[in-house]
Formats: structure tokens, sequence, C-alpha cells
């Protein structure tokens, strides 16, 4: 199989973690002791490749509870944002591995054109996550102020404006850029500053860069 593309959600992590105020700080200090996961094929793979022998326990859900019942002195389990493990006052000891949704082939259908567009559909939606397209009329005469604000993708795209009632040009540039959601009040109020006006904010559905 080949991996194509992490498509970026459903992250979670792997990990080993004890009791916050018991005696286990490292891999090392799990030696000889007993650990309860999901995940048993995992958790001796992780622990072989470490040379450290310990005593794998499967258990079929809340993991978290066995150190405090005294069926292990560590688990291995999945986490998120590592709440259920303060809830249960256990820390995270080491990172076994982590996780996301990724898109596989098949290597003899890997350079497949109709797989590859698939792969571009998907990224192209990636792609587009946390952006925004900003699209406004400037001043020519301070277009190089403009640029400095939104340097967007490549730099932005400045086209003439038509203006006066025959239809000559005013001075004032379209210009369109694409920029990061989380920047986009700050650039409106810097690009206001420099006599940006008509400023439209839109969402992008796609983006193939």
């Amino acid at each position: 199989m080949v991996d194509l593309l992490d498509l970026e959600f459903g992250q979670c992590r792997l990990v080993l973690a004890a009791p916050e105020d018991g005696d286990i700080e490292s891999v090392a200090d799990v030696a000889g002791k007993t650990v309860a996961t999901e995940f048993p094929h995992v958790a001796e793979q992780y622990f072989a490749e470490r040379d450290v022998e310990v005593d794998v326990v499967e258990v079929s859900g809340a993991t978290e509870l066995t150190p405090h019942v005294e069926m292990a002195d560590a688990i291995i389990d999945i986490t998120s944002t590592g709440t259920t493990l303060k809830v249960n006052r256990l820390a995270i000891v080491d990172e076994v591995l982590s996780s996301s949704v990724h898109l596989f082939a098949r290597e003899d259908v890997a350079d497949d054109s109709k797989v590859e567009q698939v792969v571009m559909a998907l990224r192209s939606v990636l792609s587009a996550d946390g952006k925004r397209y900003l699209m406004m009329n400037a001043p020519e005469e301070r277009l190089a102020e403009v640029r400095d604000v939104i340097p967007g993708l490549g730099g932005p795209t400045v086209m003439n404006v038509e203006g006066g009632e025959n239809g000559e040009k005013d001075g004032m540039v379209a210009v369109h850029a694409v920029v990061d959601e989380r920047d986009v009040f700050e650039t409106i109020n810097e690009l206001k500053s420099v006599g940006a006006s008509g400023i439209l904010v839109t969402e992008i559905e796609r983006l193939v860069e």
C-alpha cells in the first residue's frame, strides 16, 4: 500500500501513562511491572523495541481505571486532548505513536490518473482550510504598502479598475489575495490604514496550489 495523503483529521496519540503520584517517570521504570491496554500487540512491540520486559494485560474498556483498582501499574491508551488522563490523575510517560486518517492506495493503482484526481481534489480542500479570499480596491500609488500587508500566496493579484463617468482610470486598482483566517481582521485594519476600500472577505471551498 502507498500512503498518498494525510487527511488531517481523527488525530490522536497512543501513550504510555502512569499515576501522577507513582514512581514511574520513564519507560525504563515500567520494567517488571504490569501494563494494561486495549492494544496488546502494539504494546508488546513497543516494549520489545526498547528492550523493556513487562507483563501486558489486555483489557476491553475503562483502561484508565486499571491502575486505581490495582489491575496494572501503567497503561497504554489513546488520547486526543489528555483530559481523561488528567481526570484520572494519570501522567503521560511517553508517546507510543501518533495517528490520523490517511488516504492509501494499492501500489499498482497509485499512479492511476483517477487516483491522482481524487488526491488533488482532497488536497485542494485541505489547502483551503483556514484560508480566506480578500478582494478590495486600493490606491495604485500605495500598492507597495498593500503588498507589505498581504503578501499572499506568491503575492496578491492586482488588476486595473475602470472608474469615473467616462470610464477613465481613477487611480485605483483591484487587489485579490489569499490570507490565513486567523489574520483576517488584523489584515483588514492594516489595509484600511493604507487606503484600501470595498474590502470583501469570502470563504474558499478549494485551493489548488
